[in-house]
């Protein structure tokens, strides 16, 4: 295996990698040449100063931990390769680019899975089997965080702003629990100061099923204060979020708390498991590039609103 990009997220994954006993990390390769060799001596890899020189290595898949700008070019001449891709999220800055490497991806028939990794946390297990059989009226969506540490962040034609980067994760919780998105109109609070990313954005989203949902989202906190999802039916209110699962009805109020680690260590472990040809057990829903695409559509749809002020389709 190899990577493209040696930043924080590749590090996590190299760490749980580590860990296998059926995958060899050989190669990686980061825009910036020095942190490629600093990753290199961490994992005992080779640092390649490109990805023709990282495919040289003749791998068989591919870490691709690149900001949001960086998707493209990657993953069409991986897909090209033959490699199967692991893909963090967001799998672009844009709702074009996405399509076009999914096209790539499907037309070579190549293996890629993309990092929405919430979907394989506890939380999300237990939620499903607590709303089978119920109607999902209301959703409820929050992200209330601080700015990401990376220079390119604060610039939405490099990262597509908060909602594409960061709050795509409970997008596709919302998929996953109350169904497909048909309609989504949204609105910016402005600037944050110093930046031309939004500092707070708001949503109104319709869903196919006949549910309706609201988003609240900002990057001006000092400290990431919570991320997650609300979700209501006649009798039952779940709020689902990584590390917990708070189930609420007339009994009273019950709470499970888990690691979080834990789904991330199962988003790599379902990806090895997928290059070497295993089936997947029916919890482990990490998902493929079309399926990741589908909430890619609706977190730009949302920054094409929040842009119009107008009521955006999602296709």
């Amino acid at each position: 295996m190899g990577f493209v990009g040696t930043g924080g997220v590749a590090t996590r994954h190299a760490g749980i990698l580590a860990g296998f006993d059926d995958a060899e990390l050989v190669a990686a390769t980061d825009a910036d040449p020095a942190r490629a060799a600093a990753f290199g001596r961490t994992h005992g890899v080779a640092a390649e100063p490109d990805v023709e020189a990282l495919l040289a290595h003749d791998l068989d898949a591919v870490y691709v931990c690149v900001p949001p700008f960086a998707h493209g070019p990657v993953e069409e001449r991986l897909a090209t390769a033959g490699v199967a891709l692991f893909v963090e999220k967001p799998p672009a800055r844009d709702e074009a680019t996405a399509e076009r490497i999914a096209a790539r991806l499907a037309a070579t028939g190549t293996l890629a899975r993309v990092g929405l990794h919430w979907r394989l946390a506890e939380p999300v297990r237990w939620a499903r089997g607590l709303l089978a059989g119920r109607t999902v009226r209301l959703v409820q969506a929050r992200w209330l965080d601080r700015v990401p540490p990376v220079p390119w962040w604060i610039h939405p034609e490099r990262s597509g702003g908060q909602l594409v980067e960061q709050v795509v994760h409970v997008l596709d919780l919302a998929r996953v629990l109350a169904g497909e998105v048909a309609q989504v109109h949204a609105f910016s609070g402005g600037p944050l100061p110093g930046a031309r990313v939004d500092a707070a954005s708001a949503a109104v989203l319709r869903f196919t099923g006949g549910a309706v949902g609201t988003l609240a989202a900002t990057c001006a906190l000092g400290w990431k204060d919570g991320a997650g999802l609300d979700l209501v039916t006649d009798d039952l209110v779940l709020s689902v979020a990584e590390n917990g699962l708070e189930a609420r009805d007339a009994a009273g109020t019950h709470r499970w708390n888990v690691d979080p680690a834990v789904a991330r260590r199962a988003a790599d472990r379902v990806f090895v498991d997928a290059v070497h040809g295993a089936a997947p057990p029916p919890e482990a829903d990490l998902p493929d590039y079309p399926e990741a695409l589908r909430s890619h559509r609706v977190a730009c749809a949302l920054a094409r609103s929040a842009a119009s002020r107008q009521p955006e389709p999602v296709c």
